[in-house]
């Protein structure tokens, strides 16, 4: 059985050796540089055929530039580590306190709620109260978290470096924050490499 396991999570490549890169179209590949606690390189799926719109956000920020030297401003221990707020995410604008209360100069994005669930290392869009308030940042699984499951979108999943995720700095308290976040040095699409 746990043969039968290991085998489904490797598929989903959520463990173990990724999935097989050459099937993967390098244009719906993110692969971010991180340094701090944690640091190597991670490469998450883009999943457009779920969360287009979204998928199409992450791109556009990507190609721009925009999540370079941004922190991981809120990781909880056993849940998730999220990151992505481009306006005080910064490494710069970090120390004023404000990380997580930004996003990008662009509008909100409407969610794109599926089937897909919350596993280990699915990546979803951050919001506020409202469904429809996703706009830079974005989270990635530690655990199954199945209660976020039809609430917030899924646009992605790691396929290679959650040994990475997995290092990356805690934050205290219910709110995750966290004093000396690891950073996103390099946030690519894999075709532009």
């Amino acid at each position: 059985m746990r043969g039968l396991i290991a085998a489904a999570l490797v598929a989903f490549g959520l463990a173990g050796p990724a999935i097989a890169q050459d099937d993967v179209d390098p244009s719906n590949v993110l692969v971010i540089e991180i340094d701090g606690k944690a640091q190597g390189t991670v490469e998450i799926e883009l999943l457009p055929e779920l969360a287009p719109q979204h998928v199409e956000r992450i791109k556009t920020l990507a190609e721009a530039g925009a999540y370079d030297n941004v922190v991981f401003h809120r990781v909880i221990e056993g849940f998730m580590a999220q990151t992505g707020d481009v306006q005080f995410g910064t490494v710069e604008a970090f120390p004023q306190g404000r990380a997580g209360t930004g996003g990008s100069d662009m509008g909100d994005v409407p969610a794109e709620f599926g089937d897909t669930p919350f596993d280990r290392g699915v990546v979803g869009m951050a919001r506020a109260q409202n469904p429809d308030s996703a706009n830079s940042q974005f989270f990635i699984m530690f655990e199954d978290g199945h209660f976020l499951n039809g609430q917030y979108t899924v646009f992605g999943r790691v396929i290679s470096g959650m040994d990475v995720i997995d290092q990356i700095q805690r934050g205290s308290g219910q709110s995750g924050s966290v004093a000396e976040p690891d950073v996103m040095t390099s946030v690519r699409l894999k075709s532009a490499e």
